[in-house]
């Protein structure tokens, strides 16, 4: 779609026209490797197209558009004309051919999905759009749009039917396992194509700043005037680093039902892959294209993968992460080492707490067993 066409709309004053426009762009530009290899091998079998289409008689999903467009608001140029502008200039940003529908829905709630198997929509909270300002939503249309550029609304609804069958067959002990370590492993890629989502709504938005300033108010609400970028980016540290080993436990435990990262690491995660070479390759026009991806091997994808998740665990300051890199490396005393980590389980104190009395100046007469 060329510029003079744009023009001939009468979007030609919308400010990110004169955002970078990546023409030709493949979704594996900005995909995280994790995210990306189970995408190029979905692609790749053969068939899958044709099961997932039949799977489209079990899903809710003609329900699930006749539920939008009987009880949400479409948005466009009639309706919500700002975030349809938006909208337009996301696609023309990543070049997606087809503008996807868009509802606002009643939900106080903040959020944003991109859901369908034949054809993606995407539906947004009045929550969300009453929380941030134009370009920290503008990030979020990008970042639906970018779902939607690399097929994820195809999958984001199997997990959607599958988490609702689990809870359906939930009394079947065997059943609910089977589908539940189904819906386990979609989380995990799930919570990967969040982190790709954010990059494609920074590439719409091209604001750092304002992606930041979006993940805030999300996890905080709207106090803007007291949050700061700088220490938010600060608690996803201590969140990586803190703690010992039972904290490495509690925070896979956490994450484990959720189908998004938490938010200061996703911010934590942005800011990152803003400061690296693949985004600054990606805004000097060199990025892989959608005409190269029939070419794309599922064997690189894999090996890109499994070298990032190599690396996330050597850089990783979490404790788990670095027994994990230890035992990689060959590391001794691991046994020293996993017993020091949950030294506090069992009751055990790992060293005394200076501001307790010593035990021989206790009266003879204090039961040593007495509730405080």
């Amino acid at each position: 779609m060329s510029d003079e066409s744009h023009q001939q709309n009468g979007h030609e004053r919308v400010p990110s026209r004169r955002r970078r426009r990546f023409e030709g762009i493949s979704s594996r530009a900005y995909e995280h490797p994790a995210d990306r290899s189970a995408l190029v091998a979905l692609r790749k079998l053969s068939g899958f197209d044709t099961v997932f289409k039949a799977l489209s008689g079990l899903l809710p999903e003609r329900s699930l558009r006749l539920l939008f467009l009987s009880d949400s608001v479409r948005v466009s140029d009639a309706q919500f004309a700002h975030l349809n502008d938006m909208l337009r200039d996301a696609c023309y940003i990543l070049d997606l051919e087809k503008v996807p529908p868009m509802y606002v829905t009643q939900d106080p709630q903040p959020n944003a999905m991109c859901i369908g198997l034949d054809e993606p929509i995407i539906v947004v909270t009045t929550g969300l759009v009453e929380l941030l300002d134009e370009e920290e939503m503008r990030a979020v249309v990008g970042h639906e749009v970018g779902h939607a550029l690399s097929g994820h609304s195809v999958y984001r609804t199997v997990l959607l039917f599958l988490t609702n069958l689990a809870l359906r067959v939930a009394w079947i002990p065997l059943g609910n396992l089977a589908i539940m370590a189904i819906v386990t492993a979609l989380r995990e890629w799930f919570r990967k194509s969040e982190l790709s989502a954010d990059r494609a709504g920074l590439l719409v938005g091209q604001d750092l700043q304002s992606s930041m300033r979006g993940l805030m108010k999300i996890a905080g609400g709207n106090h803007l005037h007291e949050m700061n970028v700088d220490a938010f980016l600060e608690q996803a540290e201590e969140y990586e680093a803190g703690g010992d080993l039972r904290d490495s436990v509690l925070k896979i435990l956490n994450v484990l039902p959720r189908s998004h990262p938490f938010t200061t690491v996703r911010a934590a995660e942005l800011k990152k892959w803003a400061a690296s070479r693949d985004y600054q390759r990606i805004m000097d026009g060199h990025y892989p294209r959608c005409t190269e991806d029939k070419h794309t091997s599922v064997s690189d994808s894999f090996r890109e993968s499994a070298a990032s998740y190599a690396n996330e665990v050597k850089e990783s300051k979490d404790p788990l992460m670095k027994l994990v890199g230890d035992i990689a490396g060959g590391a001794g005393d691991l046994g020293g080492r996993v017993r020091r980590g949950f030294s506090g389980f069992g009751g055990g104190a790992s060293k005394e707490d200076p501001r307790r009395e010593p035990r021989d100046a206790r009266r003879d007469d204090e039961d040593p067993d007495a509730d405080a």
